[in-house]
């Protein structure tokens, strides 16, 4: 399948934007670290966000997931429950433990 120069340029244009997107929430990344955030919870929401933010980036650009039917989208945002279900369940028998 033969592609166009124009249509080659434009697609590197997107993956080199997302790799400066990467690099700059990298640094952002590090320069979170040396803050001293007295939460320990705070820390690692911020951390997991950046990293959400990182892991998007690349599944979506690099993996291709951009153009990818509806039915990925729902099978990742099932995962996605789930993933937060797992993460939920050692905090939920901390709850109960306390009641």
């Amino acid at each position: 399948m033969a592609h166009s120069a124009e249509e080659v340029r434009k697609h590197v244009k997107v993956y080199l934007t997302v790799f400066a997107a990467l690099s700059v929430l990298t640094i952002v990344t590090v320069g979170v670290s040396y803050l001293h955030i007295r939460s320990v919870a705070m820390t690692i929401l911020i951390a997991l966000f950046i990293a959400a933010i990182k892991g998007s980036l690349v599944a979506g650009y690099f993996m291709h997931l951009v153009s990818e039917k509806q039915i990925i989208f729902w099978v990742l945002a099932l995962t996605v429950v789930f993933f937060i279900v797992l993460m939920m369940l050692p905090v939920l028998t901390n709850v109960d433990s306390v009641f």
